[in-house]
């Protein structure tokens, strides 16, 4: 059982754009795909060049399964980032256990900073040299990559990766993105060890320390009333100058103390570490969501400037408006199937030698013999504003069943609330090829197409036998 193609109403903008890049990616490799139907579509829908070549792209994408594994992706990069969330919690466990130990031994507070903060502000510092060099070097957003496409598990994802990351830097939103993953990510790792120090030391009683051999009393005095000067400011307590002095010669008993440091480590904890992650991940996603609002297709691509020919041809620029003649019993139901109305007859590359087309009862309309490609584009064109009732196709089957004449079939299949392919008789005096017959009847019974060899006329006027 195939895979349910997901509603297009729920996909994003993002998705939109990022599925063209995906198409256009394919097809810069020289890959030009059959894009007949999804051209008529989008000339169809109206808009402008970029909104035309967006729905031939989601046409394409969901005609080839690439609408299917963007599916598939985003459920393995969502996978993803839940475990690397789960990581960046275990880490930060780690963190506070790191930094306040079992309880027995006193906390040495200048190691217990180094443990909560050192590896968090080395790497914030790295992070805001690779901007300034210009150098997207994000380690965690490459190792959520690496995961995505592992999860993904769709060998039709695989375009979708590196189509995502073109979009994202043409966008000049690839270093948002970076950065609310890798801030985001550090940003749950501080709050998980935020947690745990909370717990540990509500349900364990630790004693506070400082230790030096060369450095004087006095210099650890100024260096911890520096560092918590602006945690003061947020109500969090401060060790006087004789605190800190006695805290460097023994572990103090005295529970105020205990209480003082406990509230001091956590207020330089939060004022430099935590709350630097939560104001950086909060522009990053400011930053993002502004990026998407201005999302565009760079036109001036060659691939792109091949299709406006095709999507938004020289009338239509030049707003001439000239509908073209319509068929004369398809009356104006509506776009869609359920609304279609009418009986139509049409002929694809019969000899000229064929008297054609036979006597049609009333109501049956006739469109000719199809057998140039604008003759082609044009019944196409008017079938997509005009669908009909009931189709009937004649062929002639002395012709072999090419693959450009079943994809016209398809194509005007597509167009009809229900289609038959009439396998037209031979002339007089001649018999058709029994090989070449059951090719035919083989390629529709691929299409899904019902098929007669006698005429079905009765069918295309009252729609039944």
């Amino acid at each position: 059982m195939s895979p349910a193609i997901p509603a297009t109403s729920t996909l994003t903008p993002l998705d939109r754009y990022w599925l063209c890049e995906a198409i256009r990616l394919r097809e810069a490799r020289g890959e030009r795909l059959e894009d007949r139907a999804a051209i008529r579509l989008a000339r169809a829908g109206g808009g402008d060049l970029q909104q035309r070549i967006l729905q031939r792209a989601l046409s394409l994408a969901e005609r080839d399964g690439q609408l299917i594994a963007l599916q598939h992706y985003r459920h393995g990069a969502g996978l993803a980032m839940l475990l690397l969330a789960l990581l960046a919690l275990l880490t930060g466990a780690g963190l506070a256990f790191a930094a306040l130990g079992d309880g027995v031994r006193p906390v040495n507070v200048f190691w217990a900073l180094g443990s909560l903060l050192g590896v968090n502000l080395i790497m914030l510092l790295i992070s805001g040299l690779s901007l300034l060099l210009g150098n997207d070097n994000g380690l965690l957003t490459r190792l959520w990559r690496w995961l995505s496409d592992l999860l993904a598990r769709d060998a039709r994802a695989a375009q979708l990766a590196p189509a995502l990351l073109l979009l994202l830097q043409r966008q000049r939103l690839s270093r948002w993105a970076i950065g609310l993953v890798s801030n985001g990510l550090w940003l749950l790792t501080l709050l998980g060890a935020l947690a745990l120090l909370l717990l540990l030391m509500s349900t364990h009683r630790y004693g506070f320390v400082w230790e030096t051999t060369l450095l004087g009393s006095n210099s650890f005095v100024g260096l911890i009333q520096a560092l918590g000067a602006l945690p003061a400011l947020a109500g969090f307590s401060q060790p006087d100058a004789q605190m800190i002095r006695a805290s460097g010669d023994l572990a103090l008993n005295d529970p105020l103390a205990r209480q003082v440091w406990a509230s001091w480590l956590l207020g330089v904890f939060i004022v430099f570490g935590v709350l630097p992650r939560l104001l950086l991940s909060l522009l990053c996603l400011w930053g993002w969501r502004h990026g998407l609002k201005s999302l565009a297709l760079d036109l001036s691509l060659p691939a792109y400037q091949l299709l406006r020919s095709e999507l938004l041809p020289d009338s239509e620029r030049l707003g001439i408006v000239s509908a073209a003649p319509e068929l004369p019993a398809i009356l104006p139901g509506g776009h869609t199937l359920e609304q279609s109305s009418g009986a139509l007859l049409v002929a694809i590359e019969l000899d000229g030698k064929r008297a054609w087309p036979p006597a049609l009862p009333a109501g049956i309309a006739d469109a000719g013999n199809l057998d140039s490609r604008e003759q082609r584009q044009h019944l196409l064109d008017q079938l997509s504003r005009f669908p009909p009732a009931r189709l009937l196709i004649a062929c002639d089957p002395r012709r072999s069943p090419d693959r450009g004449s079943l994809a016209l079939i398809a194509e005007l299949a597509q167009s009809a609330a229900a289609t038959r392919v009439w396998l037209l008789p031979a002339e007089p005096g001649e018999a058709l090829d029994a090989d070449r017959l059951s090719d035919w009847h083989q390629a529709l019974g691929q299409l899904q197409l019902p098929y007669a060899d006698s005429a079905s006329l009765t069918w295309l006027e009252s729609g039944h036998d």
